[in-house]
């Protein structure tokens, strides 16, 4: 959910020379050096308003999260790739990590020749000692892993799951930072700490904080591989997206992830040469959910029809300015191409496209009526639907109408609220609503995707809050049994089996209209640094406040050079 905070002030369109510009005393204001000569810092900005100082790497609304720079302190064990998700992830803090044949432990090798920014070696026993601190703190868990045993025993930490940890292997090793104990062991509360003085195995300290954002530096020696030659980071944490997209547009910031209504004329035609967009999708995506105990919308037969007449790419191009959610092209809602691998023999090649006629026919043939231009369900009543998400969202906003007038194609009156997002988000929990736009969580498999929108696992009665997702109550024992045979599979022709399975019930019942794909690309300026990821060289994703955002600094170099 933290990701849609950044659309919640987006415009319908974004004018450079509004007077939302920064303020002068901003860390990145004047610091424009406009003959393209070599200079040693990079300027970051993510649009997120005010941020108090908190550098707590495991509180997801501290501004180290928010900002993204507990990423350039801290470090995970491993390094792992969402673009090219299949890929194994690369050794970072750990050199080795062996997992078991039945994914339930995994002995990791740590590396030994990291050190502190304090000057203290980085050890197994500190690695020990953050997993445990997770184990015994939920609030700093917030994978809600279920551990085991964590033991240490020389460079070699060993921990054990009561359960397989295949689809989970990424977020254990990947997404969780490894903290000192000589410095976390003396934290009161870790929850609640705001970490002043914080101490990593990163490239970078934090030099200075103020309410404009953060100026981090270089370490001076000591870490495990090449230093970046990016000397300095300057995060800007501005008010809104309009700020950040003036921000981008006149070169005060290089780097961030923000939705850009008009992307092309704001932002790039600024500066045609140095200004890029990237945004590769992901495995997770944007859809309709549907509230499948509302009647007569608990039928597959009319969920599928109205699916067929949805238009994605008129949503691609009016709702997503033509990049920020990449068009879901596959029937099985899996985007492109980080889901190509995993495509099931029987979808392989089939794509979506409207087809209002089809879907007309296939409502007669089941007991709908057309009554003019209404159309009736079995009983005789007209079929209507009320779809919902917050004003300010204005990607989903525009989403909704035009869903709206695509609906109204095969007979579906729909009208469209708009609740504050508090309202909509308890509605969406609760299973107070009939459709609404929402996204999925993401991970390395498509688990996590159908997980979040077909696992009985996760349904709640209505009334009470599903917090973790199957918000359309979609009641299926047969995706239950196949997303718990996929996590727990004993090999990959078990997963396969059990993702054709998936995808056959996501295709046929139609839980959740898929509509685009979450990306993991960013705004940026190359005009004073270069090695960004590409479609040429998609090494890493790019949004700056995510764990490989740290590969793609150490990838830079001055444009001059």
């Amino acid at each position: 959910m933290q990701r849609r905070k950044l659309f919640a002030v987006a415009a319908a369109g974004v004018f450079v020379g509004s007077g939302l510009a920064a303020c002068s005393d901003s860390p990145n204001a004047n610091k424009q050096n406009n003959s393209g000569a070599a200079r040693s810092f990079l300027t970051v900005g993510m649009p997120n308003g005010t941020q108090p100082e908190n550098n707590n790497p495991f509180v997801g609304t501290s501004s180290a999260n928010a900002l993204g720079y507990k990423w350039m302190i801290y470090e995970p064990l491993l390094m792992w790739n969402p673009v090219k998700p299949a890929e194994p992830a690369k050794p970072w803090l750990a050199s080795e990590v062996k997992w078991a044949d039945d994914y339930k432990s995994v002995d990791i090798t740590v590396r030994d020749n990291a050190t502190w920014s304090d000057g203290e070696k980085l050890t197994a026993e500190d690695v020990a000692y953050t997993y445990n601190l997770l184990k015994s703190n939920d609030a700093l868990n917030f994978h809600a892993i279920s551990f085991g045993d964590i033991t240490q025993d020389g460079n070699h930490v060993k921990m054990t799951f009561p359960s397989s940890q295949f689809v989970y292997q990424n977020k254990i090793l990947a997404n969780y930072v490894i903290v000192p104990k000589h410095v976390w062991e003396k934290i009161s509360d870790p929850a609640t700490d705001t970490n002043k003085n914080p101490v990593g195995s990163g490239p970078y300290t934090l030099k200075s904080y103020t309410a404009q954002g953060a100026t981090l530096a270089v370490r001076d020696g000591g870490y495990w591989q090449d230093l970046p030659q990016v000397k300095e980071l300057r995060y800007t944490s501005y008010s809104n997206n309009d700020t950040q997209s003036t921000a981008l547009a006149n070169g005060e910031c290089e780097w961030s992830f923000v939705f850009i209504p008009n992307y092309k004329q704001v932002f790039v035609a600024k500066d045609p040469e140095h200004h890029k967009v990237w945004a590769p999708g992901v495995l997770g995506i944007h859809g309709l959910y549907i509230n499948t105990t509302k009647k007569p919308f608990d039928d597959p037969t009319l969920r599928q029809a109205m699916n067929m007449v949805i238009n994605r790419t008129d949503i691609f191009n009016q709702a997503e300015a033509g990049y920020f959610h990449p068009e879901i092209k596959s029937v099985t809602g899996l985007p492109t191409p980080a889901g190509d691998a995993y495509i099931s023999a029987d979808y392989k090649g089939k794509t979506f496209s409207v087809d209002v006629a089809g879907a007309k026919s296939m409502l007669t043939g089941a007991g709908y009526t057309m009554d003019g231009d209404t159309l009736k369900d079995k009983s005789g009543k007209p079929v209507t639907i009320k779809l919902s998400d917050p004003g300010p969202w204005s990607d989903y906003q525009t989403t909704l109408e035009i869903i709206k007038s695509n609906l109204a194609q095969i007979g579906i009156k729909a009208t469209v609220e708009k609740p504050n997002q508090d309202v909509w988000d308890a509605n969406i929990q609760k299973g107070s609503f009939e459709a609404s736009m929402r996204w999925t969580n993401g991970g390395a498999t498509p688990w996590d995707l159908y997980q979040t929108v077909m696992d009985g696992a996760l349904m709640k009665p209505i009334g009470t809050a599903a917090q973790q997702g199957n918000f359309g109550r979609f009641d299926s024992p047969e995706a239950t049994a196949a997303l718990k045979q996929y996590a727990n599979a004993a090999d990959d022709a078990g997963r396969t089996a059990a993702l054709a399975t998936i995808e056959k019930i996501f295709v046929e019942q139609a839980p959740m209209l898929p509509v685009g794909a979450d990306n993991v690309g960013a705004a940026y300026n190359d005009k004073y640094w270069t090695g960004w990821p590409s479609d040429s060289d998609p090494y890493a994703g790019q949004q700056p406040t995510q764990p490989y955002a740290l590969d793609v600094v150490l990838h830079l170099k001055p444009a001059n050079s």
